[in-house]
């Protein structure tokens, strides 16, 4: 551990005496009310979390008598302006399933008054949101900021607990649709490398013997011999799991700035286009939604209109009842 002062910004500091042995994140979420183990975790990354002076670590483990210094992050979802929405792509009483436009970060950012899904969840829900991580409130997966596409929101802790369970045990299905530079070495294939933190630069990821394992599959749609369109099929879901994946076999997403040739500020073309996975009141729900125009146009380019236009529109929401799982 280092020495580390943490730049506190509006957060609040609590400080306490630990009284019994034990993980770090566990104790910290055990003793502050209203905070999640995850969101203490979340606060480990940030370098928000001290024990005996030295910057915590996730793994840290703790004794009677340490001493921890916890600075909690004020929320930072801020209420969208008066018109802002998004699309409803299905809705019950357990969840809705979004379709999330390029530009729109899952997450607000300490200091950001930008529109987020959260702070639209988080108003529409209203005083319905009691009960849910503050950080995290009916979120049960993340879709990058420039990524658009299929996005699910729990309406209760409980829901919001069995959907992130099921992305956990890799029972979801998932199916992105993409451009990308070049052509794919074969046709069809699985990529089967562990991903980590890019120990050069610590805003990307990257491919690295010492990284958490990660599969991906993909399907070459079309090409032009220049660029090629992609069906794309995740089975586990790491951060920037697909682009990484890509860039690592010479064909990165389209217009990525930062594993690909795309400028600063330009978005990805990459949608996730399908979700499949167990409802928590039974059967398995299937969502789709339909393919943006930058997107389409890409795929008009290299493919032609018949080939793009298998993605201008999908199924309607499907929950498939009789099974479980």
């Amino acid at each position: 551990m280092e020495h580390v002062v943490p730049e506190t910004g509006a957060g609040d500091i609590v400080e306490f005496v630990v009284a019994q042995a034990g993980r770090l994140d566990a104790i910290a979420a055990g003793v502050l009310p209203g905070v999640s183990r995850a969101r203490v975790q979340r606060l480990i990354d940030r370098g928000l979390v001290t024990v005996n002076g030295l910057r915590a670590r996730k793994a840290t483990t703790v004794v009677p008598g340490d001493r921890v210094r916890v600075v909690r992050e004020p929320n930072v979802h801020v209420a969208p302006e008066p018109g802002f929405d998004l699309s409803i792509l299905f809705e019950d009483a357990h969840l809705a399933a979004v379709d999330k436009p390029a530009g729109l970060p899952v997450h607000g950012a300490p200091g950001d008054g930008a529109p987020s899904v959260a702070a639209w969840w988080l108003a529409k829900l209203g005083e319905a949101t009691r009960g849910f991580d503050v950080d995290r409130p009916g979120i049960v997966h993340r879709l990058d900021k420039e990524t658009s596409g299929v996005l699910l929101l729990a309406k209760t802790p409980e829901a919001q607990a069995a959907l992130s369970r099921a992305f956990e045990l890799r029972a979801a299905r998932k199916t992105y649709l993409t451009v990308v530079e070049g052509v794919p070495p074969q046709a069809e294939a699985v990529i089967e490398a562990a991903i980590d933190r890019d120990p050069r630069e610590r805003t990307r990821m990257a491919v690295t013997s010492r990284g958490r394992p990660a599969r991906t599959a993909y399907r070459v749609i079309a090409s032009d011999g220049r660029r090629s369109v992609l069906e794309v099929y995740p089975e586990t879901g790491r951060t920037h799991q697909i682009r990484v994946h890509l860039a690592a076999i010479g064909v990165p997403v389209a217009q990525d700035a930062v594993y690909g040739a795309g400028v600063p500020g330009s978005r990805q073309l990459l949608h996730a286009l399908f979700l499949e996975i167990p409802h928590p009141a039974g059967g398995r729900l299937r969502v789709g939604a339909a393919a943006p125009d930058d997107l389409l146009g890409a795929i008009r380019a290299i493919a032609g209109e018949t080939v793009a236009s298998r993605y201008a529109a999908v199924r309607p929401p499907t929950i498939e009842r009789g099974e479980d799982s």
